[in-house]
């Protein structure tokens, strides 16, 4: 049974995401920790502007739903692993924008650098703007369990867990204590982005 709080709050992000079109199409998956074991996330294949009650299910902490009749995408193993990995994310937003797809393309090395942003201070442990942060860029696969798994090696070589992270071409995850947090963090981090791509058709 999932909480009515859970589901609205799921809900209530995919509008509006989707109004900011960091979710076109079927595009991203929202996440909430339930308990130590368990997670409510939206099902596959659903318009995230348009969710209504019931397309929200509930899996483990391992991808195995616990929802009859109803599957998630396989990105769910991506959203497990950070809950494996940080027990104080509540939530976890995944988003498709022109901006992160545009900038995890271009990004020739393994992170992008945001520097000198207001909105760093959307990232934990970062008071002010004078600050700058790299988010990881993944590839994408296919083969989702070896991309947690290399995931889980790129976060233990870590000396402070990441805001995010990008995947190639794809999208970002983020997460955050609870779901508005984890908004504010997608928001953020989309923000920049787009700041850095106007940046790029500037110079």
């Amino acid at each position: 049974m999932i909480p009515d709080h859970v589901e609205v709050a799921i809900i209530e992000v995919g509008r509006r995401l989707d109004r900011q079109g960091l979710v076109p199409a079927t595009a991203g998956n929202f996440s909430i920790r339930l308990d130590a074991r368990t997670l409510a996330v939206t099902v596959s294949g659903r318009h995230k502007g348009f969710l209504r009650p019931g397309d929200v299910m509930v899996v483990d902490i391992d991808g195995r739903p616990l929802t009859a009749g109803k599957r998630s995408s396989a990105e769910t193993l991506l959203h497990c692993g950070i809950y494996r990995k940080f027990p104080e994310a509540g939530a976890v937003l995944h988003g498709h924008s022109i901006a992160n797809t545009v900038m995890s393309r271009a990004a020739e090395g393994e992170s992008i650098t945001l520097s000198g942003y207001e909105l760093l201070k959307a990232f934990p442990g970062l008071p002010t703007h004078e600050a700058e942060v790299s988010v990881p860029v993944v590839e994408n696969d296919q083969d989702i369990p070896r991309m947690q798994r290399g995931l889980d090696l790129l976060w233990d070589g870590m000396a402070e867990p990441p805001p995010g992270y990008l995947i190639r071409g794809h999208g970002s995850y983020v997460w955050a204590a609870d779901m508005p947090g984890a908004l504010a963090r997608l928001e953020a981090l989309e923000f920049m982005l787009a700041c850095e791509m106007q940046e790029r058709r500037m110079r």
